[in-house]
């Protein structure tokens, strides 16, 4: 059961709990149906399917389940008879949108507003309870906002404190925005596909492609929807960067390049970081170095010319972000040790948040493996075993698993064997 929460996926914990052996035999799906209000065919695509991400569900879900408040990854509104606040009738619908208003402007944790303009969180609840007459631009940028803040806090502390409140924000933006006005619909569905493909991010980081992918189509129908050209462009680069976490080569290629070429203008830094991607798809399919440097220097190019307020998308592909992508390209290319020091580089700078510098140390472990450095490289991988497990990060997990394999050779050599240990408790 405490392995499902830890999916952030309330359809697994469904599942968990009524195949867990405390029952004696596992309950039947058309019993649990009926207990959640539901058909069993309902159930068995919510056990199978993406995540469900509407706040008011999983509440209710948690609350007939009886799940601790303290294993869930999301905070249970309170003060409203012991009913959640997206759930409520709609006889009451103001006080319930403000107090959802209230839980979408805190970090998912506690009682401190993100905002602390107590008139902007009123003004986002009254949008909430009546959003033909009063959703306007400034809850657009309320909205925005609690994006932006979701994803500081995935670069420091990963999805377990991102994931709740970036749920919560397309829960909402699904639910009210079929009620807006054309313009701020189109306005509001910018930052929902922003934070559909920020979400789906977050699930590739949890190791669960499943939603991860049906979050990136979400984010594609909504830029569609929007007209906004370029986002549908950062999508497909997002698409083609998921593909490398199953070596699809030629996935990750074709997307990169359809993002490359479609009908849009990508800002400087995304075309630079479409032309990186495609340098990794060719580095797969097996081209020879030389051409893989020809893209990664354009790459470099278009960076240097990137201006600092180059549009809101991309904002973090910065210098450091090309060389360790650009790392991952000489790995590819059967160029390790070049790798080893590019990654080396941008770690001992110190720029990356703590996520990150966990997940490119293990690819710089697996780099050193791979060169033939076994002591470098599980000294590497296990430091990163701490900060994967401090962030959750299953994508990290799964590299440094490929580090094992890579260190099969030197089993028994003593970091190599200290490794196997760390990693030993996880299994």
């Amino acid at each position: 059961m405490r392995d499902a929460l830890a999916t952030w996926h309330m359809g697994r914990v469904i599942f968990a709990y009524r195949t867990h052996s405390f029952h004696g035999r596992p309950l039947p799906q058309e019993q649990i149906a009926n207990w959640l209000s539901l058909t069993q065919a309902q159930l068995s695509r919510i056990e199978k399917g993406p995540a469900p991400e509407q706040l008011s569900k999983l509440v209710r879900w948690a609350e007939i389940l009886g799940i601790p408040e303290e294993q869930l990854w999301f905070r249970l509104p309170v003060d409203v008879d012991n009913t959640p606040v997206v759930a409520k009738s709609t006889a009451h619908t103001g006080d319930h949108a403000l107090q959802l208003a209230r839980w979408l402007s805190t970090d998912g944790t506690g009682p401190m507003p993100l905002l602390d303009d107590t008139d902007t969180v009123e003004r986002v609840g009254t949008a909430l309870a009546d959003a033909r007459r009063y959703f306007d631009g400034t809850v657009v940028e309320f909205f925005r906002e609690q994006l932006i803040s979701c994803k500081a806090d995935d670069g420091q502390r990963g999805p377990a404190e991102a994931l709740p409140l970036m749920l919560a924000l397309l829960g909402a933006i699904k639910r009210h925005g079929r009620d807006l006005k054309p313009e701020t619909r189109r306005e509001l569905l910018v930052v929902g596909a922003d934070g559909a493909e920020f979400g789906g991010w977050l699930y590739r980081d949890l190791h669960d492609p499943l939603t991860a992918t049906f979050l990136y189509d979400r984010a594609m129908e909504w830029a569609q929807e929007a007209r906004n050209l370029p986002l549908q462009g950062y999508v497909l680069l997002k698409k083609s960067q998921m593909a490398y976490d199953s070596k699809d080569a030629g996935t990750v290629l074709s997307l990169a390049q359809a993002a490359k070429h479609g009908p849009w203008q990508l800002p400087l830094r995304i075309r630079a970081e479409v032309v990186q991607q495609e340098a990794l798809g060719v580095a797969m399919i097996g081209e020879p170095t030389s051409v893989v440097e020809q893209h990664l220097s354009e790459a470099q190019h278009l960076l240097t010319q990137a201006g600092q307020d180059d549009g809101l998308l991309g904002t973090y592909f910065n210098q450091g972000t090309l060389l360790v992508r650009s790392a991952a390209c000489y790995t590819e290319a059967g160029k390790p040790v070049k790798a080893t020091q590019l990654f080396g580089t941008v770690l001992a700078g110190g720029s990356l948040s703590r996520r990150d510098a966990g997940f490119f140390s293990a690819r710089q472990a697996k780099a050193f493996a791979l060169s033939g450095e076994p002591d470098e490289a599980a000294t590497i991988a296990t430091e990163a075993v701490g900060i994967a497990r401090e962030t959750r990060s299953e994508r990290t997990m799964n590299v440094i698993i490929e580090v094992v394999h890579a260190l099969d050779p030197w089993r028994n050599r003593a970091s190599v064997r200290a490794l196997h240990e760390v990693l030993a408790p996880a299994r």
